[in-house]
């Protein structure tokens, strides 16, 4: 524990500059940190970026006295974990059925939260790394070692909880942490607030200002990297009959999958949108190529743009280009087309022994792929916005075509260009999953892979796969 003293901190960005000084000793690639929204965010936020580790969060909720909704009877959190205090329940005379109504109350304003917080974002593996749970300060406990439980399921190896104020009998009584940090200590506890001189409420897009400037930094981190650490990443050039195409190869060390863009209209290999989900795909431990299907001068023919048969050859020239590249021979290969680029990627999968093992379309037209559609082999994820009512509906009679194994994955909320907060990370995860599935190893240590994919959905059947 740290110092025992009583100290009043400015805010609490002050409070989590203090409370990282006492958390060096954990300093190192196996820590996370996890913040309990909404005020322990903050407070994580300084930590993490003082130890240089990653941020993420563990969302639980109090469960507070019906007629005294301040004092903790116990708390719940996510994954189902429940946690009572029988001495609180058994002196305020809680009877089971108002248990019930504030934990059913409760738990429908975890779900929520989890949602809202979660949109778009990976959960940060914590298994087997050291987990520093922080809040803003503790008085009761309860939320805490709720926490604690939720990051024992979630396989953390060790489990700190560190927080800027607590009273000493709460410390004392954390069994759940295997140790437990503290700046200030007083004699006689207050409440957590009444050592801060600004204890302003944290709103939930605070929280995710956090959580999003946290990512940054992590993938900053990532990219200053001696370029030793990367198989490559460079600009290319791709001759396709008489022309010579512009594109950006990524490839991670051994790369077994590589992933190859067509852009929609008015789009390029430099598109921040694309960049960005190719970057989510480099966290799955995915090769990209991002390059331009059309020569500068022949982007001026608004006619080329929707020339579906030219775009796929000029994606055909680059899937050959890549299977004689000695780097790249052996690698499973995917597209991910947007807008027109998807009716792109579909006309090319669709070629008699093709080498594309997967398909994503993002707000994509497969429609124009046209009669082909029934000739794609590849397993193929379609992606839309709910939002986007007319594409929407094309992609439905679209998948209707497909013979493959197909889903269609809605993200409710987003509008054609995924422009939305959170729609466009929500939809590179979904990406990332379907890719990593079936151009990876099975045994490939792909960050935050999972067999299901999730997005928000209408009410029709979400996917099918045929």
């Amino acid at each position: 524990m740290g110092e025992v003293m009583v100290v009043v901190f400015a805010d609490r960005a002050d409070a989590g500059r203090r409370l990282a000084r006492e958390l060096e000793s954990v300093r190192g690639p196996g820590t996370v940190v996890l913040g309990l929204p909404r005020g322990g965010v903050p407070v994580a936020s300084e930590v993490a970026e003082a130890l240089d580790a990653p941020l993420d969060v563990i969302v639980v909720r109090k469960l507070g006295v019906p007629f005294q909704p301040e004092l903790a009877m116990g708390a719940i959190g996510e994954g189902g974990v429940r946690l009572l205090d029988a001495d609180v329940l058994a002196r305020a005379h809680v009877t089971e059925a108002e248990l019930e109504v504030v934990e059913r109350r409760e738990r429908a304003a975890l779900d929520a939260r989890v949602v809202r917080l979660r949109r778009g974002r990976r959960r940060t593996g914590v298994a087997g790394r050291t987990a520093v749970i922080v809040d803003d300060g503790l008085a009761t406990g309860s939320t805490a070692r709720a926490a604690c439980q939720v990051a024992r399921q979630l396989g953390a190896a060790r489990v700190i909880v560190a927080v800027p104020v607590a009273p000493a009998q709460t410390l004392r009584h954390l069994p759940e942490a295997d140790a437990v940090v503290c700046v200030s200590v007083p004699d006689q506890f207050l409440a957590v607030g009444a050592y801060y001189r600004d204890f302003s409420p944290t709103s939930e897009d605070e929280v995710v200002v956090a959580l999003d400037a946290a990512e940054r930094r992590i993938q900053r981190r990532a990219a200053a990297r001696p370029s030793g650490d990367c198989g490559a990443d460079a600009d290319v050039e791709i001759p396709a009959g008489p022309q010579v195409l512009q594109g950006h190869l990524h490839l991670p060390d051994q790369a077994a999958g590589v992933v190859i863009f067509a852009h929609g209209s008015g789009s390029s290999r430099h598109s921040p949108r694309n960049r960005f989900v190719a970057e989510v795909l480099h966290g799955a431990g995915l090769g990209t190529l991002l390059l331009d299907l059309l020569t500068a001068a022949e982007e001026h023919d608004r006619g080329n743009v929707f020339n579906i048969e030219l775009l796929a050859a000029r994606l055909t020239a680059a899937t050959r280009w890549l299977a004689d590249r000695p780097a790249t021979r052996a690698c499973r290969l995917g597209y991910f087309g947007a807008s027109t680029g998807a009716g792109a990627a579909l006309w090319a999968a669709a070629e008699p022994g093709t080498p594309v093992c997967a398909v994503v379309s993002r707000g994509g037209r497969p429609d124009l792929a046209g009669p082909r559609l029934a000739s794609v082999r590849a397993p193929t994820l379609l992606i839309v916005g709910s939002a986007d009512y007319a594409v929407l509906q094309l992609n439905r009679q679209a998948q209707a075509q497909l013979r493959c194994p197909s889903q269609l994955a809605v993200v409710t909320g987003a509008t054609h260009l995924f422009e939305e907060p959170g729609t466009l990370a929500e939809a590179a995860n979904l990406a990332s999953d379907w890719f990593a599935r079936y151009l990876l190893p099975a045994d490939a240590p792909t960050a935050g892979r999972s067999d299901d994919l999730r997005a928000g959905r209408d009410n029709r059947p979400a996917s099918k796969e045929k």
